[in-house]
């Protein structure tokens, strides 16, 4: 089985061709950091009509890297949410045009089961297992119990990991995108330096908050003199991970009560290619007796192997979709879980 997979969720213009024996036949991402950089941040018009100016060049590479016709594809699968919708769009209709024109099945991937299921491409992990998804937009603990089957323990109840690295980077003026720029002031920092502090750390349940750490790091940069830009990095870094270990810590407990015999963790998406993240993690991991799953750091962000995994994992359960399939600004993992206590706004 050959599926490829296209992804447009954000700013990354991405396309690969992966096969049912796990093997990645090529995969290519078109960063758009360039275009975003002077903005400090993504702007969904530009993301969108880059998309439609570059996908079909990143298409038509892969499927040579890969050195295959379309006529020679089992499907077609594409991101159809959740994301800036009109990213998603391009990819979407692209996708839809393909398997049309090859006459080859469609199917309409969720972008968080994309990331949920890498550990499988990567790891051929079996289910069920325990997911820390934590990205730009997202940052979710959930139990993976089968394709499709999503069981939501925490979620953040403001903002999400990866906004809070870009939010602090743009403050401390270390650049876009914030998280690789924090990780590499952070190396040169004293992470004991600044005192921030470490929301719902100690709480019941598994929900993340970052607004209020944000808010800290501001207030410590109107210190005169302020500190330096590579302790606040590091002391913020710090912060994370903390958060990262105790709620992680919390939903292992949880998971085991109901599958007894789970053993792994997964950290996926963006912030999950954070070095000291990992490292943090892997310690937690190692206490309650896991075993860390992370795949490498060009699997961790957005990427079309992923989408194409997804698919082969949907059309081999016989799930394919219409070619008339929604694109989604939202679309969660579980759709059963219980709405955040308070939605915060952006800072």
């Amino acid at each position: 089985m050959i599926v490829l997979g296209i992804e447009t969720s954000c700013d990354e213009t991405a396309a690969a061709v992966v096969d049912g024996e796990r093997r990645i036949l090529a995969n290519l991402v078109l960063s758009q950091l360039a275009e975003h950089r002077p903005y400090g941040g993504v702007v969904p018009e530009i993301a969108a009509r880059s998309h439609v100016e570059h996908i079909d060049g990143v298409i038509g590479r892969a499927m040579a890297r890969a050195e295959l016709t379309y006529a020679q594809l089992d499907g077609v699968a594409a991101t159809a949410g959740p994301g800036l919708i009109g990213g998603v769009m391009v990819g979407l209709v692209t996708g839809k045009a393909i398997a049309a024109a090859a006459g080859k099945p469609l199917i309409a991937v969720n972008h968080l089961e994309g990331h949920a299921l890498t550990a499988r491409l990567t790891d051929d992990l079996a289910f069920p297992y325990l997911l820390l998804l934590a990205s730009g937009g997202h940052c979710q603990l959930l139990i993976v119990e089968g394709l499709g089957q999503y069981r939501r323990l925490g979620t953040t109840i403001d903002d999400a990991a990866g906004e809070a690295f870009d939010k602090t980077a743009k403050m401390l003026d270390l650049g876009y995108p914030g998280g690789p720029a924090v990780e590499a002031a952070a190396a040169a920092g004293d992470p004991d330096a600044v005192r921030l502090p470490r929301p719902m750390r100690g709480r019941d349940g598994c929900d993340f908050s970052f607004s209020g750490l944000k808010t800290a790091v501001l207030h410590v940069l109107a210190a005169d003199p302020p500190p330096r830009p590579e302790d606040v990095a590091a002391s913020f870094q710090a912060a994370v991970g903390d958060v990262m270990v105790d709620r992680a810590g919390n939903a292992i407990e949880i998971a085991r009560r109901r599958h007894p015999g789970l053993r792994h963790l997964v950290v996926a998406g963006g912030v999950a290619a954070n070095t000291h993240l990992r490292d943090r993690l892997g310690g937690l991991a190692k206490e309650r007796n896991c075993v860390l799953v992370a795949p490498p750091p060009a699997l961790c962000t957005d990427n079309g192997a992923m989408i194409a995994w997804a698919g082969i994992e949907r059309l081999r359960a016989g799930l394919p979709d219409p070619l008339d399939a929604p694109a989604r600004a939202r679309w969660p993992l579980d759709p059963d879980a219980k709405p955040v206590p308070f939605a915060g706004k952006k800072a």
